[in-house]
């Protein structure tokens, strides 16, 4: 994508800077330009962080209010979509929408340098996954990196079990936008001394009273999940059991949802009779 660079706007501050201009409507020019400076950057923004506009070469300016959108897209609804986030800029009041929608078009083939949409998706799909595994009850003993590259998750560090490295696999793999996993984590049995045991009791009944802290981590893992439609599940926990309650798809969703929310640290018990299957 590209923003046409606005030279106005560096040749009116530095005639001001040095005297060369002066008066109200200089000012207002300048304010003017930066103003719209400044929409264009936010549009292309918008898309350069969506995954249906990222690839495609859109070109934005604005001009007293109206955003003037070129270039090629794949599909129509691609087309309605950048015109929606154009109108949807403050300040942005009409857009003469010339984008070409070409059904065989092909998108730049990829750089070797991530996009700044692609490094946006990197850095949440890490902060989900490092999330995941700080509040999994199963993962005490894990020490892991979290490293995600256009969506392929690289866990480097220790686990304290087979099934620790095996379950942080699985999270990781089951959180949204993840292409794939390299589970590099090493296992290294550790035996737990007496001061381990009483800091993971002291934590787990610290935890267990706030019902309102499960609840909030096991919505947001069910919302992270790929594999499960968070929105339609209701949760609620009291004294450390939780409640599922709403329609999911399938039996296969049903059974991750239910795992999932047991992972989660504090949790004493799951209830899902209100969690049903869709007929």
């Amino acid at each position: 994508m590209y923003i046409p660079f606005r030279k106005s706007v560096l040749a009116s501050a530095v005639a001001l800077a040095i005297g060369g201009i002066s008066g109200a409507a200089s000012a207002d020019t300048v304010s003017q330009d930066v103003t719209e400076a400044r929409q264009e950057t936010q549009i292309w923004t918008t898309y350069a962080l969506s995954p249906y506009l990222r690839a495609n070469d859109l070109k934005v300016s604005v001009d007293n209010g109206k955003a003037t959108l070129t270039g090629k897209v794949d599909e129509s609804v691609n087309k309605d979509l950048a015109e929606q986030i154009a109108l949807g800029v403050n300040g942005i009041k009409e857009v003469d929408n010339q984008i070409v929608v070409q059904p065989d078009y092909v998108a730049p083939a990829a750089s070797s340098t991530r996009s700044y949409g692609e490094a946006i998706d990197d850095a949440t799909i890490t902060a989900t996954v490092k999330s995941k595994l700080l509040w999994s009850k199963s993962t005490d003993g894990l020490a892991a990196d979290v490293d995600t590259n256009r969506g392929r998750v690289t866990l480097k560090g220790t686990a304290d079990s087979k099934d620790a490295k095996a379950l942080a696999g699985r999270l990781a793999l089951n959180s949204r936008g993840v292409a794939s996993v390299d589970n590099q984590l090493v296992v290294t049995p550790k035996k737990p001394t007496v001061a381990d045991s009483a800091k993971s009791a002291a934590k787990e009944a610290e935890q267990g009273i706030s019902d309102s802290w499960i609840t909030t981590k096991v919505k947001s893992t069910l919302m992270y999940s790929s594999n499960v439609d968070g929105s339609d599940i209701d949760v609620s926990t009291t004294a450390g059991v939780v409640t599922l309650k709403g329609k999911v798809d399938s039996g296969a969703e049903r059974a991750l949802a239910i795992e999932l929310a047991d992972n989660v640290r504090g949790v004493k018990s799951v209830r899902s009779e209100g969690l049903t299957v869709l007929n």
